[in-house]
């Protein structure tokens, strides 16, 4: 499984990175940075929930 990002709809708005914070983190300019975009089954909880929380979308599973 992978995590991808649309990174112009990406707002920066960090819910993502607040419900995975070991599979991503905004930098210092408030773009959201994929630390891995490969997805192991120990952490498809946390990729789900982090697609989940986001407000606009800006990511999927594949």
């Amino acid at each position: 499984m992978r995590i991808v990002l649309d990174r112009p709809r990406c707002e920066g708005h960090g819910l993502c990175e607040e419900a995975a914070p070991d599979l991503m983190h905004l930098d210092d300019d408030g773009e959201l940075v994929l630390d891995r975009e490969e997805i192991s089954d120990a952490d498809s909880a946390l990729a789900n929930a982090a697609v989940r929380v986001c407000p606009v979308a800006a990511l999927r599973l594949v």
